[in-house]
């Protein structure tokens, strides 16, 4: 069970209208890859992205952290979820918010 609930969760669209629908990422290997932007939201004042392979659209989607630029980076940044604890948290929220509400 997440320590969150949807009531924590705040979309957002600040990615979306720094970058558009689509972002690259540069991979260990230093080659770009394609991604969607699917969605994006804030939980207690950290942001998050939600991201899928253009290559690969069937693949499992992508969970990073947004950090917001600074004085020498205008714009955000998108870095991997290093803590576990964080990702899963993140990543059951995600998942509950995405499902249709059971009523039962």
């Amino acid at each position: 069970m997440t320590e969150y609930s949807r009531k924590d969760l705040k979309w957002t669209d600040s990615l979306r209208l720094a970058f558009g629908a689509h972002v690259e990422l540069e991979e260990e290997n230093g080659k770009s890859q394609p991604y969607d932007l699917l969605a994006e939201f804030e939980v207690h004042g950290q942001q998050y992205a939600v991201l899928r392979s253009s290559l690969r659209p069937y693949d499992e989607v992508e969970l990073l952290r947004v950090l917001p630029g600074s004085e020498d980076q205008i714009m955000p940044e998108l870095v991997t979820i290093d803590d576990d604890d964080e990702w899963e948290n993140i990543s059951e929220l995600y998942d509950e918010c995405t499902l249709p509400i059971d009523e039962d």
